[in-house]
């Protein structure tokens, strides 16, 4: 349940409701906002009654979450969550744009798409380096060496890094180089990893599985803020279906879905949702005018010889257009592209 808190609510009369939600068995979620201060009462609540909070000193009202993710709804939260990614802010009107290769092959092919992908407007990094492929003898990643990669690069372009986690057992190495983790459609219902990515304040960018329904993500994003981690992107990257023309069917309703039901970011991966690069930009220009706050690109100096996903990867000039694109819908929309963060200077 919601309880609200009247506007000139002493932080002792917080406090108080604090406890008796404590008492009660519950676990509290405190959102303080410029208007009012919102305090969530998870778990199950649905045997106690809202008079055992209503009648407590500074309490507004009481409101039972009919939602089954009670903490990613916007009942519970209903502004936009918005916050910072090392540079600019993913949630406002500033759309985000995230793009590398699948996979980290090479020092040289990290550090080169970094660049290119950063002249043509990328925001953050993106980079595989533990690769959960459907064959055992498919390459794996380059592991913590591709993370050394991929830090390199970000000192060389001020670019945050997105890369994938497959296991929690992986977490306190990717601690150390990560600005967020991905967690792949695969791993949508991985709740051990959930969980654990729950307990970090980093950023959290959730995949849509392959099969899963709206509501399934939002309950996976739900482990995640459960766990005290209120930074969680979500991601459409199309789902399985009948038809075979595409890799996947790319689910453009969701997004406007999603922002209606949750107040989480929203961003979409147009490469794995057609798995063929001469359809990303347009299902990209598809997204940004169905509400998205991003997308996260695939993108490869030599498509042919990629590694993993070169079939659906853009070469860099090819991104470089789908971002003048993309960009001139933001517009139209009345939003913008988030500005490229300037590298450092090291030794000024």
């Amino acid at each position: 349940m919601m309880i609200i808190m009247k506007p000139n609510a002493t932080p002792e009369q917080i406090e108080h409701v604090i406890q008796h939600i404590k008492e009660a068995g519950l676990n509290v979620h405190l959102s303080q906002g410029v208007e009012a201060t919102v305090i969530g009462a998870v778990g199950e609540a649905h045997s106690i009654p809202t008079e055992r909070f209503e009648g407590l000193d500074g309490v507004e009202v009481v409101k039972r979450i009919t939602q089954p993710f009670k903490l990613a709804s916007r009942q519970f939260h209903p502004e936009n969550s918005i916050f910072p990614l090392d540079g600019f802010q993913i949630g406002a009107n500033e759309i985000v744009l995230i793009a590398g290769p699948c996979s980290v092959e090479s020092r040289s092919q990290i550090l080169e798409t970094a660049q290119a992908v950063r002249e043509a407007g990328a925001n953050a990094l993106r980079g595989g380096v533990f690769k959960p492929r459907t064959s055992p003898y498919s390459f794996q990643g380059l592991g913590e060496e591709g993370l050394e990669y991929l830090a390199e690069a970000r000192e060389e372009t001020g670019m945050p890094i997105v890369v994938e986690i497959m296991s929690q057992t992986q977490l306190d190495l990717m601690l150390k180089y990560v600005d967020v983790f991905q967690v792949g459609a695969r791993n949508m219902q991985n709740f051990n990893l959930l969980r654990a990515l729950g307990e970090t304040r980093k950023s959290v960018l959730l995949k849509r599985g392959l099969s899963a329904t709206i509501e399934e993500l939002l309950m996976s994003a739900e482990y995640i803020l459960a766990g005290g981690n209120k930074q969680v992107i979500l991601c459409e990257r199309g789902i399985r279906t009948f038809e075979t023309a595409t890799r996947n069917t790319t689910d453009i309703n969701a997004i406007p879905v999603l922002k209606n039901l949750t107040h989480l970011p929203v961003i979409l991966d147009p490469s794995h949702a057609t798995g063929h690069a001469d359809y990303v930009t347009a299902v990209a220009r598809a997204a940004i005018a169905a509400g998205a706050d991003g997308l996260i690109v695939e993108v490869h100096h030599d498509p042919a010889h990629a590694v993993s996903d070169g079939k659906q990867s853009l070469r860099p000039e090819k991104f470089a257009d789908m971002v003048k694109q993309v960009r001139a819908i933001a517009e139209a929309m009345g939003r913008s592209i988030a500005p490229i963060k300037k590298p450092v200077a090291v030794g000024w």
